[in-house]
């Protein structure tokens, strides 16, 4: 790992309607829009989308280190997430994000150290740790 602190940047491009275009150098350009719940045409990625994708995505990496530190090998996560968002005094915001992860691990697999690892790495994710929105782990480990 590089020394601290980090930079990143990104550019977005649009106009006054339709979608806007996010590029950061070195990476594939991406469109977005707003959701359909916010009138958007409900076919390009969301704001509200991409908060959750960040948060599983960093919640998927940092499980990858913590993992391999306390030796706890898997072989497959598959998580899902699932974000609400309400008016709450006057201001419109997430207040809850549920993340499942469901890691897959071999026969003979302590559990319950495998669930420590996940609740680990939600706790030392960045992107989690960046957030007022409460997160709420309901893990799973499954042998397969």
């Amino acid at each position: 790992m590089q020394p601290f602190p980090h930079h990143y940047d990104a550019h977005l491009a649009g106009g006054p309607t339709g979608y806007v275009r996010l590029t950061t150098n070195g990476l594939p350009e991406l469109s977005a829009a707003a959701p359909k719940d916010f009138d958007g045409p409900g076919d390009a990625w969301s704001p509200e989308h991409l908060l959750l994708a960040a948060v599983e995505t960093c919640f998927m990496l940092t499980l990858r280190s913590v993992a391999a530190l306390s030796k706890v090998q898997f072989t497959a996560l598959d998580v899902d997430i699932a974000g609400t968002v309400d008016r709450v005094d006057g201001v419109t915001r997430f207040t809850e994000i549920v993340l499942r992860p469901r890691m897959t691990v071999a026969p003979g697999t302590d559990h319950a150290r495998a669930l420590r690892v996940m609740e680990k790495s939600e706790k030392a994710c960045l992107v989690s740790a960046s957030l007022s929105t409460p997160i709420r782990l309901e893990p799973e480990v499954r042998e397969g």
